[in-house]
């Protein structure tokens, strides 16, 4: 049985136990192999050259390119979650000096390479930035508040992708083994018809052998 969608939607491959549930005849296999491509890639077709032989167009490339855009999103996740929780962590150290009376002396980031000196006086507001060019500001709770969520969104995020990429290559698996079997089925045939057309030439032979 396939198993179901993901939560996000993902279809399931079909799994083929039997290739005589998909093809009846040799007549079926290119309609069937094409049918599982287009499946998996919308613009990968498999045909026939002028020998006869199958052309294997084909990896599964819509699983793949599902697989490469959660790729991605996992890396960048990855790269997101330490600098929220670095913020978070910030808003909370500044959050617990709200009643002190004194400045702190610390240095901040301006860009990879370059760090400037700064004086920090107990604040009960931090300034956020929430990305295209925006930043506004906080009640140092509300800050805590929303960083907090944001780290548990993204977190809970990273680890939806990385299910669904397990889902995804467990699919992709199951159309390669589903494309293999019809192909091998269909050679398997291909042989027996050889055979049976030489077997049939054979008997014309003798038969036309006899007075």
């Amino acid at each position: 049985m396939p198993r179901p969608p993901t939560p996000r939607g993902i279809p399931s491959a079909p799994f083929v136990d039997k290739v005589e549930d998909y093809v009846t005849s040799r007549a079926d296999v290119e309609p069937t192999l094409r049918r599982f491509q287009e499946m998996i890639a919308s613009d990968a077709l498999c045909g026939r050259d002028n020998t006869g032989a199958y052309i294997r167009a084909g990896e599964p490339r819509k699983y793949q390119f599902m697989e490469q855009n959660l790729q991605r999103r996992v890396v960048g996740l990855k790269d997101k979650l330490p600098d929220i929780q670095k913020t978070l962590d910030t808003v909370r150290f500044l959050k617990l000096r709200t009643d002190e009376s004194d400045s702190i002396e610390t240095t901040f980031e301006l860009n990879d390479t370059l760090y400037a000196k700064a004086e920090i006086p107990p604040t009960d507001e931090v300034y956020l930035w929430l990305g295209a060019n925006v930043m506004l500001s906080y009640p140092i709770d509300e800050a805590e508040t929303l960083l907090s969520s944001k780290l548990k969104a993204a977190k809970q995020s990273l680890s939806n992708c990385e299910e669904d990429l397990d889902f995804l290559r467990e699919q992709i698996t199951t159309m390669e083994v589903a494309v293999a079997r019809v192909y091998n089925w269909d050679v398997v045939q291909k042989r027996k018809e050889k055979e049976e057309e030489e077997k049939q030439k054979g008997k014309g032979v003798e038969g036309s052998s006899k007075p």
